[in-house]
């Protein structure tokens, strides 16, 4: 496994340069064995799919500036863009596919939820049985790409059941899902986020596309996800405005005028009161 010491370019790593230490693959997929301790000091993302199967483990894995504690029965998901970086303790035991994205799509659907719920939570807990399942079928994964004439059509059936096992273990941590499935305004209102935070930053603009006063959109994010509607608003901007400080080059006026700020210090006051640091010192820092 590559290790990425500190510099002061954004890293995007291609799955090509993890086939020389994969313990079994073939071009759509990868399977690799995470034995004691691993460091990657800087953030980078990949143009592949992972997905982390943890045994017992300990340490830290930082994924879009947020640290997840690493621990036994654990998964943790990496999409095609993501930021992380880990330091993995020694004693861990784990396992990993790395998946092209072609191949990663044939089983997609069955990641039952929104991409966008495993990027808010790409680590997610396990009950004994679903990780016995699921080191299975990883473990079935390994021996099948260890033939001389691997099956892609039943490793992407076996990709399918750890997808599905998956998804049926995170209905426990995605609460907010459970919340927009109930309320489809407040799914509509999440929608609209996603599609105007870079220009809309005001209630009132969400709250008319909605046909409802700012005042009532506001108790339903109180009463159903415990903020306010601006609450909500600004963490979108300050997760984009934080992965744009991570993973380009831009300057941070640039990064302001692409966020919708209309100066460098106005932004800089509202990533302060978002993180209680300056976007310069955020990027020092990560």
């Amino acid at each position: 496994m590559p290790r990425y010491e500190k510099d002061h370019t954004i890293s995007v790593i291609s799955i090509q340069g993890f086939r020389e230490g994969q313990f079994a693959g073939r071009e759509e997929i990868l399977f690799n064995e995470l034995h004691g301790e691993r460091v990657i000091e800087k953030s980078h993302s990949h143009d592949f799919f992972i997905i982390n199967l943890f045994d017992r483990a300990n340490g830290l894995h930082n994924i879009d500036s947020i640290d997840h504690p690493i621990g036994d029965h654990q998964v943790h998901v990496l999409f095609p863009g993501q930021m992380h970086k880990w330091n993995i303790a020694a004693g861990t035991i784990g396992y990993q596919l790395m998946v092209e994205r072609t191949f990663f799509e044939k089983f997609a659907p069955y990641f039952r939820f929104s991409f966008t719920n495993y990027q808010n939570h790409p680590v997610i807990q396990l009950s004994d049985n679903a990780f016995k399942l699921l080191h299975y079928e990883f473990d079935a994964i390994k021996n099948e790409l260890n033939q001389e004439d691997s099956l892609v059509h039943l490793i992407s059936a076996r990709a399918a059941v750890i997808a599905a096992i998956v998804s049926r273990e995170a209905e426990h941590v995605f609460t907010e899902f459970k919340v927009y499935q109930s309320n489809t305004r407040l799914a509509a209102f999440n929608m609209l986020i996603d599609e105007f935070f870079k220009q809309e930053k005001f209630v009132t603009f969400y709250a008319d596309k909605l046909n409802i006063s700012a005042n009532y959109l506001n108790i339903l994010c109180k009463k159903h996800l415990k903020i306010s509607a601006t609450q909500l608003i600004q963490q979108r901007v300050s997760t984009e405005a934080k992965r744009l400080l991570q993973s380009t080059a831009l300057s941070i006026k640039e990064i302001a005028y692409e966020l919708g700020f209309v100066d460098h210090a106005y932004f800089s006051n509202f990533f302060k009161s978002q993180t209680a640091i300056s976007p310069t010192e955020f990027r020092e820092k990560r």
